[in-house]
């Protein structure tokens, strides 16, 4: 039988364990433009990419 030569650490058992946990990826709804997204996630919406409320890239304007 498989004997641990050091002990594991309360850190490590319990990021191992916490992967059950992750169910249904929660939605959030975007103040700005109303689109739904995944939180801590940037999305696309309308040739511009939003995170947090704020256009952070443009590709209306890269390709006029």
């Amino acid at each position: 039988m498989a004997h641990p030569k050091r002990r594991q650490s309360s850190t490590r058992r319990d990021k191992r364990r916490t992967h059950y946990k992750a169910e249904v990826p929660q939605i959030a709804t975007c103040p700005v433009t109303g689109e739904p997204h995944l939180y801590h996630r940037a999305y696309w919406h309308e040739g511009k990419m939003y995170y947090r409320g704020q256009v952070v890239v443009d590709k209306t304007e890269a390709v006029a």
